[in-house]
């Protein structure tokens, strides 16, 4: 059977193109428990989400990040994702360790670092970038907040952008300060979030744009709002400056405020990220993933006059990937899957095989059940050759998630998002208007 743990798939799957494979071994799920130890940091609001029922953690950018709030025996995750997608939802996501750049030559630092075109960003707006190494490999996917004309936030996913920051300019010499600040963010998220919003700081928060930004008071701490999330759904990230002194007072006035929306405190939502075709870095990308690999390629821009790190290997790279000669032997898609409801994370990367072979060929990153579409989904890396829409293959899940134990479930190569966002994106939108988006 594929997933017997007394194979060592690393030496099965090809993976010549990293330098370190991803870890395919079926470790399962010991029921270790996480040491909570002072080497590891506690956020401002860590104390607050051990107060409204987090049972159960994981590390995050070396801070310890809520994973859990309702127990299994009274519906778990699913629990959690019907608040966020009927009401809304309350998150400590302080790990997101937000970075400041900030001087006369932040708006050109940001632009040598980021992809992206940052002297397109006017002041007051954010947007979600990516930066890579020299290699063309990402580094982190965060969302940037460009707050002045000298003066941007990066909040960002598991990996030391500060320090990769601090590095980039011994040499570059840009004149910038970049330290981490502290403003922790809260994520309110779901359909009721404006209206919460609305209540919580006045009706001027219903005219910020998706990707905007705005200043404001919670319960008279200075705060900044961006219309942003994890989730596909309406959402805003809330900012309070000194977190740490005033984190109770935002946390417990938003919490008031809320109780008339129905309000939740809930853990990120990967359930609603994956069918909104969001990656988790670390989980679905990882520093040796190429953008053209990940769906990320439209992050990359054709039109960007400006030197920036990497800018030399990933145009070389949609050059090969448009001329079907991807220089990366697996490509993520994804995957409607059968078998039993998968309502909780995954402990391992779960294998994939061909339709006609039991053979490991691929890996499974993100699944999660969909009650909208009645089916599992997943994101998944497979062989280039076997990534176009309709390819079947065959997941190999663990056996309380089989409909026939020790018989791998179909699985299905379709369209990402699964399902459409809020506020949907330059490949949605272009799909929805029936044109083909091409690198």
């Amino acid at each position: 059977m594929a997933n017997s743990s007394n194979l060592n798939y690393q030496a099965t799957v090809d993976q010549s193109d990293r330098k370190v494979p991803v870890n395919l071994r079926q470790t399962g799920d010991p029921g270790i428990e996480l040491l909570i130890s002072n080497r590891v940091r506690k956020s401002a609001y860590w104390h607050l989400s051990c107060e409204a029922g987090c049972w159960r953690a994981t590390v995050y950018n070396r801070m310890y990040h809520p994973r859990g709030y309702v127990r299994p025996e009274d519906g778990g995750a699913m629990v959690e994702y019907r608040a966020l997608v009927n009401d809304v939802t309350l998150w400590n996501v302080a790990v997101e360790r937000p970075i400041r750049v900030k001087g006369p030559d932040a708006e050109a630092f940001c632009n040598f670092v980021c992809t992206r075109d940052i002297t397109r960003v006017p002041p007051m707006k954010g947007r979600y970038v990516i930066l890579c190494n020299e290699q063309g490999k990402v580094l982190n996917d965060p969302v940037m907040l460009r707050l002045s004309e000298d003066e941007f936030w990066f909040t960002i996913s598991d990996s030391d952008l500060m320090l990769w920051f601090q590095g980039v300019n011994v040499m570059a010499k840009y004149d910038v300060t970049i330290e981490e600040i502290d403003v922790c963010p809260l994520q309110i998220q779901g359909p009721k979030s404006e209206a919460l919003l609305a209540d919580l700081v006045g009706e001027e928060v219903k005219e910020v744009p998706y990707y905007g930004l705005m200043h404001t008071e919670i319960a008279g701490v200075e705060c900044l709002i961006s219309q942003t999330g994890f989730t596909g759904e309406k959402g805003y990230e809330v900012y309070a400056y000194d977190s740490t002194l005033n984190a109770e007072k935002v946390w417990n006035r938003i919490r008031e405020v809320g109780e008339a929306h129905n309000l939740m405190v809930i853990a990120p939502a990967h359930h609603r990220r994956i069918a909104a075709g969001i990656l988790s870095y670390g989980q679905d990308l990882d520093h040796e993933t190429n953008p053209f690999q990940c769906y990320l390629g439209h992050m990359v821009p054709k039109s960007k006059d400006a030197d920036y790190i990497g800018k030399q290997v990933l145009e070389e790279t949609r050059e090969l990937v448009n001329a079907g000669r991807a220089p990366f032997t697996h490509t993520l898609v994804g995957l409607k899957v059968g078998g039993k409801p998968i309502e909780d994370y995954a402990p391992d990367f779960w294998l994939i095989s061909d339709e006609s072979s039991d053979e490991p060929i691929g890996w499974i990153t993100s699944p999660w059940y969909s009650p909208e579409l009645e089916t599992n989904i997943a994101m998944a890396y497979v062989p280039v050759e076997k990534s176009a829409l309709g390819t079947r293959l065959q997941a190999w899940l663990p056996e309380e998630y089989l409909n026939y134990p020790g018989h791998p479930e179909h699985a299905e190569v379709v369209q990402m998002p699964f399902r459409p966002s809020v506020n949907m994106s330059s490949r949605e939108r272009a799909r929805s208007e029936g044109r083909d988006y091409a690198y």
